[in-house]
């Protein structure tokens, strides 16, 4: 159902029953779902795919092009937005560029009030993005993954599952997941423990994954020897492996352990 106040261009795909409020703003080459909601003042530009039961408030720009300096604007790119997504306020969430040519919000996110979502990122399934938090382009953000506010994420950043990122923590470095990131420069500080029993891993699953980390990063070796002793005397678990696999593939390097002072 659109408003009579708002625009909606000829060549926009959009469900019969999505709701369109007075003031929103739909550009050509746009796909919206059924069951989802366009609030008032909300931009949703060329390339923006929207799916089902998306909520979005006022004042969000969908689907812009990147701030790339080197980005051609007639360039055909893509903003996906999954099913049951929420996006607050004033959020920006920009398509990709001609590098990957997406951008992902995966099911059930949540991107909170000014929140910021750079070209070619990735935002896992259920993942929340507090209020005025920036994530820079390229950046992959796990399943179940919280950014705490005004966090901010350096481009080409991986930030595992599960993983919870203080307010106001600058990341440059990759947080594995499972764990608890802050202070500067970020490190680790424990792992994610009320996150992962809410979310349904027992209390034998969580001392498991504190073992690992405690293994990586209070047992004096360096990061390789480390990984080497997990995969040579821990039980092989999708836990383990995950948190192995994800160390030995980190291209930035993985966040530093704790650092007293």
């Amino acid at each position: 159902m659109n408003q009579p106040l708002a625009y909606v261009d000829p060549g926009a795909k959009v469900a019969s029953n999505v709701v369109i409020e007075p003031f929103a703003t739909i550009h050509k080459n746009v796909v919206i779902e059924k069951g989802s909601w366009i609030g008032s003042g909300v931009t949703i530009m060329e390339g923006a795919r929207i799916g089902k039961n998306v909520r979005v408030f006022p004042g969000t720009v969908i689907s812009a092009p990147p701030q790339d300096l080197k980005f051609d604007p007639d360039t055909v790119t893509e903003c996906i937005i999954k099913d049951n997504v929420v996006i607050r306020e004033h959020v920006t969430v920009h398509r990709g560029s001609d590098e990957t040519g997406k951008t992902v919000v995966d099911e059930g996110a949540f991107l909170m009030v000014g929140s910021h979502v750079a070209h070619d990122c990735y935002i896992g399934k259920h993942a929340i993005i507090v209020n005025n938090v920036a994530v820079g382009g390229h950046c992959e953000i796990g399943d179940y993954a919280i950014l705490g506010g005004q966090a901010a994420v350096h481009q080409f950043v991986i930030i595992g599952a599960h993983a919870m990122i203080g307010g106001g923590t600058l990341v440059r470095k990759d947080v594995p997941p499972f764990t608890k990131a802050g202070r500067e420069p970020v490190q680790f500080l424990g792992i994610n423990s009320i996150g992962l029993r809410r979310r349904g891993f027992d209390t034998k699953k969580v001392q498991e994954i504190q073992s690992i980390f405690r293994a990586l990063y209070q047992s004096n070796l360096n990061t390789t020897q480390a990984l080497d002793k997990l995969e040579a005397e821990f039980p092989a678990t999708d836990e383990r492996d995950e948190i192995i696999s994800f160390c030995r593939n980190s291209k930035r390097g993985i966040m530093r352990g704790y650092q007293i002072g």
